[in-house]
Parts: C-alpha cells; sequence; structure tokens
C-alpha cells in the first residue's frame, strides 16, 4: 500500500474546523449550550491537530544527518501520536468536565435556533471534509475494508483525519439530540447528557489514535504483499539461491528498510556475490520502490538455507 500525506483532506479538515470552530462559539454564547461548548472546543483540537499534522509532514521532509542517519521519517509519527493526546484532553475531558457540570447545574436553553442552525451548518461542513477524506483514502485503501485500513495504513494523517471526522459527524449529531431533548422536555439536563456522551466518544477516538500509532512508532514491518515481493525480488537462483532470513521495517510512511541474510553458492568469488547482491539490490527496489534503504549479508549455500527463507520478516 502506498503511503500517502493526504494533504489535501488535512486542509479541507483544517478549513471546515475553524469555521465551524467560530460558528459553535457564537452559537454558545446565544444561547448557554454546554453541547455548543463542548463541540467548539472539539472543533479548536481538531483545528490544532490538523496543524500538527502538516507540521509533522513538513518536519519528515528533512534530510537525513549524521545524528538521525536514517532520515526524520518518523516525525509524522510522532505528530499523529500528539494529534491522540490532544483530542483525549482538549477534546474528549473538557467535554466530560462540562457535561457534568452541566448535569449537575441544568439550565434552559436560549435562542435555541443559534444551536440548531450551526449544528446544521456544521453537519454540512464537516461532511464535506469527510467525503474529500474517503475519497483520498480510497486512491490508497485498495480492497481492505476501513478497519483494515485504519489498522493497516503506514501515514498516520488520513487515518487521523477520517476518525476525526467521523467522530465529528457523530457529535454533532448527539449534541443535535441534547439540544432537540432540552427543547422538548424543558430540560437542561439533556443538553449536559448530550456533551458526556461527546466526551466519551472523543476519548474513544483518541484511545484508537493512541494504539494505532504507538505500533507506528515502535516500528511496523511492510505488509504481507511486500515481503513477498522482496523475497521474490532478492532470489536470481543462480547466484543468489536463497532468503535465510529477512527483517523489514518502516522508517517512515514512505521509506522501508529491508536487512537479509541471502543464500549464495559455496564456490562463487567474491566479484561475483558483490554484482549479484548490486543485481539484488536493484530489483528489489524495482518491485518495492518504497524499499529505499537494503543491507543484504551473503551466506554459503547450504540445504537448509533456503527452507528456512520462511523466517518471519
Amino acid at each position: 500500500m502506498s503511503a500517502s500525506g493526504g494533504t489535501k483532506a488535512i486542509v479541507a479538515a483544517l478549513g471546515a474546523n475553524l469555521a465551524i470552530a467560530v460558528a459553535k462559539f457564537v452559537a454558545f454564547a446565544f444561547s448557554g449550550s454546554s453541547s455548543m461548548l463542548a463541540e467548539g472546543v472539539h472543533s479548536i483540537a481538531d483545528s490544532g491537530n490538523q496543524g500538527l499534522l502538516l507540521l509533522g509532514g513538513k518536519k519528515a521532509k528533512r534530510e537525513a544527518t549524521p545524528e538521525h542517519p536514517f532520515g526524520y521519517g518518523r516525525e509524522r509519527y510522532i505528530y499523529g501520536f500528539l494529534v491522540s493526546i490532544v483530542l483525549f484532553t482538549i477534546g474528549g475531558v473538557f467535554a466530560l468536565y462540562e457535561g457534568y457540570e452541566k448535569v449537575r447545574h441544568p439550565h434552559e436553553l436560549e435562542h435555541w435556533y443559534w444551536p440548531v442552525g450551526v449544528l446544521i451548518f456544521a453537519v454540512i461542513a464537516e461532511g464535506f471534509s469527510f467525503r474529500t477524506a474517503i475519497k483520498e483514502s480510497n486512491e490508497l485503501r485498495g480492497q481492505l475494508s476501513w478497519s483494515q485500513f485504519v489498522r493497516r495504513a503506514k501515514a498516520p494523517e488520513l487515518p487521523v483525519v477520517l476518525l476525526e471526522d467521523f467522530g465529528a459527524l457523530i457529535g454533532l449529531v448527539l449534541a443535535l439530540c441534547g439540544v432537540g431533548l432540552s427543547l422538548l422536555t424543558g430540560d437542561g439536563v439533556w443538553d449536559g447528557i448530550g456533551t458526556l456522551c461527546i466526551g466519551a466518544l472523543l476519548v474513544l477516538i483518541a484511545l484508537v489514535l493512541a494504539a494505532e500509532t504507538k505500533s507506528l512508532l515502535l516500528g511496523e514491518a511492510a505488509d504481507a504483499t511486500q515481503v513477498a515481493k522482496i523475497r521474490e525480488a532478492l532470489v536470481d537462483g543462480e547466484t543468489v539461491t536463497g532468503v535465510i532470513h529477512m527483517r523489514t521495517l518502516h522508517l517512515g510512511p514512505e521509506e522501508l528498510l529491508v536487512a537479509a541474510k541471502v543464500a549464495v553458492q559455496h564456490d562463487d568469488t567474491a566479484a561475483e556475490v558483490a554484482r549479484a547482491i548490486d543485481a539484488a539490490e536493484a530489483r528489489t527496489r524495482k518491485a518495492v520502490p518504497i524499499a529505499r534503504v537494503i543491507y543484504l549479508e551473503p551466506d554459503i549455500f547450504r540445504q537448509s538455507a533456503t527452507t528456512s527463507a520462511s523466517t518471519s520478516a
């Protein structure tokens, strides 16, 4: 699966969230709805998250240095993890606190048409952002389900934007329900309950994002399809006769490290082995273009070497 920063989706989400945040705070000022305040803070948090994703993408493009010889590709994972922390603390925890306070001290909504109008506008804007994220993701998702795409994507930006937008749309529905029930019953407690539901939703999404980006930070191997292509490309059947063992590691969404011990014939000269190693590297880069850092160690061919090629990559 090719990695992509999904910049278009990030920018679309940033623009939508900034506009929505302003509208929600205006609605809160006129109505006093805690759901609107929680949703406004949610949109501010999301805007900050998109800014972090753009910053991480920019920093990841820096050239490798002696101190960081493998480059800065993992910056994108770090900023993706920061997004989950921001979403948890500023978005989820604040909404839970505000909802708790509103349940304890409910008050009747004023100028109800402000929150209802803003929420409808927000649903439209978030829907546009979500549609953009889906369109960008479909170019990479292939035959994977959405849950598989979120779990397996090596570029953190698109899964983050997808989950944020999805959560925002559900949060808006919850806010509409809270405001609507408060208007129908005349009891502001429903507004607080809606806010609590929004907070719980944001905390859940933040935990999912944290788990996925943590896995990327720890270091993930290439997917099974890429591993198979690399194994096939390494072996030429003449000088390189098998793969004894191999390890792969994502240095970033678009850069893969490949380290392998390959089997060669015992009577091959050093020059023949060197040429075969160079050719194997070229075939590997052609088969999997993101395999940019390749270390191959030749070893004397043994009958058991080819059977041990099934060792985990």
